[in-house]
């Protein structure tokens, strides 16, 4: 499993995504998550801003949750395979 730190909601890298950049990952997270419980349906890119960073409507999450959520969920299918 390849370690790595967590994106922290305040790193300055994630200012960079657009809203069209974050609704294709959301949609990795419903293909990815799917399997796994992971249902977000209504999850979608929230006009609203924390700091200059966009939040995501599923809890008014940040960007950060979304591509450390999606990082385990890579890790986990590149690692074993998960039988429910």
């Amino acid at each position: 499993m390849t370690r790595r730190e967590p994106l922290a909601p305040t790193d300055p890298r994630l200012r960079a995504y657009t809203e069209p950049q974050i609704t294709t990952l959301l949609g990795e997270l419903h293909r990815r998550g799917h399997q796994f419980g992971i249902l977000w349906g209504s999850a979608a890119v929230k006009e609203k801003t924390l700091d200059g960073h966009l939040l995501i409507d599923f809890g008014n999450a940040s960007v950060s949750t979304l591509i450390n959520l999606l990082h385990l969920l890579r890790e986990t299918e590149r690692n074993e395979a998960w039988t429910p």
